[in-house]
């Protein structure tokens, strides 16, 4: 299970998008419940966050963890800027994990942004059927 409370957890900046739609499934069920810890911890404890463009709390489970460093590095690399850009922050910024999820939810999911962070992901699908309509802004 992941590390408590006071520390700051390091994470990737897609993952913001990834936790807003995780249903249970997953890569493997190791990764399914590492994921189903980190959030109960993240969301339990609204702990600060560091965005990293780098392995996290998360992919520590994930099969395509090759020594910390993501099997495709490039595709979610270009993920975690697009949320980075998106939201008004950078890497290496520090917040706390509620009010990142605020701007993600606001400035990416909201908006109906999703498909242009990370419409070629594998799990897409998944996410588009769960997201919500976006908001107009006048």
């Amino acid at each position: 299970m992941p590390e408590q409370k006071s520390k700051r957890l390091e994470l990737r900046p897609h993952h913001g998008l990834c936790s807003e739609f995780f249903r249970g499934k997953g890569y493997s069920g190791e990764f399914i419940k590492n994921m189903a810890d980190t959030l109960k911890l993240l969301n339990g404890n609204d702990p600060l966050v560091v965005l990293t463009a780098g392995a996290d709390i998360i992919c520590g489970s994930c099969p395509h963890n090759a020594g910390g460093v993501c099997e495709t590095e490039e595709k979610v690399r270009r993920y975690d800027l697009a949320v980075l850009s998106l939201c008004g922050l950078s890497e290496g910024g520090v917040l706390f994990w509620g009010e990142f999820k605020r701007l993600v939810r606001e400035n990416i999911i909201l908006r109906g942004r999703l498909s242009e962070v990370c419409g070629d992901c594998r799990w897409a699908e998944l996410c588009a059927a769960a997201s919500p309509r976006p908001t107009r802004t006048f």
